[in-house]
């Protein structure tokens, strides 16, 4: 259990500032099924590389399972499991190496955002992220019909030479806020849900809005089994994991 004291986020928030959204993942439900990974695929258009590019170390996936194992050969078996995205940090070391100001943090919802049409593929930012959660898009991949008919609409679909990553689900939170606002009232605790929320089979992962005090999120933050990622090199991360009890 980390001795860090997981950092104060401002409590007030109107419509004019939206942001502060964070993620909450479970360890002790996580089953390491890897559907969060396939909903992020699904959700927003990450190609397909196949068994070659993997190879070559050029999977794009924007999610990660790590498992940890105890015992030792051949009585090995996998015990924790640890779904790894960007962790959307406060402080991000990725956004001041960015020449092009591609990596760039979203002063309303307090997001690490990627702006692709102006990533020239310098990948500074993946070599100072320590979370190793970049992945650069090799080729256009092809998407042979009728693959091409499960694209999102609501998502861009990147090109060859550009860096991506998590986003939270950035076109889902946009949706329920324009919901909202439309319909005159705030947005309810649980309504936004990215695809690997919706998708995970064990209610592993909870999002919400970590600066409103009775957000189950926040709740979950504050629980006393909160760690985060490499807390120690002050990035902020809004991603934090709930370790057995």
């Amino acid at each position: 259990m980390s001795k860090h004291k997981i950092p104060e986020y401002n409590t007030s928030w109107s419509e004019e500032e939206q942001g502060r959204w964070g993620m909450v993942i479970d360890q002790d439900l996580c089953t390491g099924c890897q559907a969060c990974v396939v909903a992020c695929a699904m959700e927003n258009n990450i190609s397909f590389v196949g068994e070659e590019d993997v190879v070559y170390g050029r999977a794009m996936h924007w999610i990660r399972v790590e498992r940890f194992w105890e015992g030792e050969y051949p009585e090995v078996k996998a015990t924790d499991f640890q779904p790894v995205m960007c962790q959307q940090c406060g402080s991000a070391p990725c956004e001041p190496v960015c020449p092009v100001f591609a990596s760039v943090h979203s002063q309303s919802e307090e997001l690490n955002l990627q702006v692709y049409n102006r990533c020239v593929g310098t990948r500074y930012c993946a070599n100072n992220c320590p979370y190793q959660v970049r992945v650069f898009n090799w080729r256009d991949w092809e998407r042979p019909e009728p693959l091409n008919n499960q694209l999102n609409p609501t998502v861009t679909v990147r090109q060859r030479g550009v860096m991506e990553k998590c986003t939270f689900c950035v076109q889902r939170i946009h949706e329920a806020e324009d919901s909202a606002q439309s319909e005159g009232r705030e947005l309810v605790d649980g309504e936004v849900q990215p695809a690997c929320v919706q998708a995970c089979p064990a209610d592993a992962i909870v999002f919400g809005r970590i600066d409103d005090p009775e957000s189950e999120v926040s709740k979950l933050t504050k629980g006393g089994r909160g760690v985060q990622l490499l807390e120690d090199l002050g990035t902020q991360p809004r991603v934090t994991y709930l370790k057995g009890g």
